[in-house]
């Protein structure tokens, strides 16, 4: 079974016990995922229009951290400009869970 969720802008396809980065998360030791886009067994794909409001996804956070830093040049070409910055994205690692899917009633 997966999920498709959506974090930090981004849609991510997670699985039970999948261990992942994501945008960074204020401190807390575990995370649920309302936003989730898609679940799927292998036989039945349910899709949501655009999210699916009887699925969540549990997860425990593991670590917070930095990425390697990028560094960004910028130059004025014959204006003596230069300006040099650097930067580092924070990150959460975090490892999935529970995938849970509460039936939809039709009446």
């Amino acid at each position: 079974m997966y999920a498709i969720i959506e974090t930090g802008g981004k849609h991510y396809r997670v699985s039970e016990g999948d261990v992942l980065k994501i945008e960074k998360i204020d401190n807390k030791k575990s995370v649920t995922f309302n936003n989730v886009l898609m679940v799927s067994d292998d036989k039945n794909p349910s899709f949501g229009n655009p999210l699916l409001s009887s699925a969540k996804v549990t997860a425990e956070v593991l670590d917070t951290k930095k990425a390697k830093k990028i560094l960004v040049f910028k130059q004025i070409p014959r204006k003596g400009h230069r300006k040099l910055r650097g930067h580092r994205q924070q990150y959460t690692t975090i490892k999935i869970k529970n995938i849970q899917v509460n039936p939809v009633r039709k009446s």
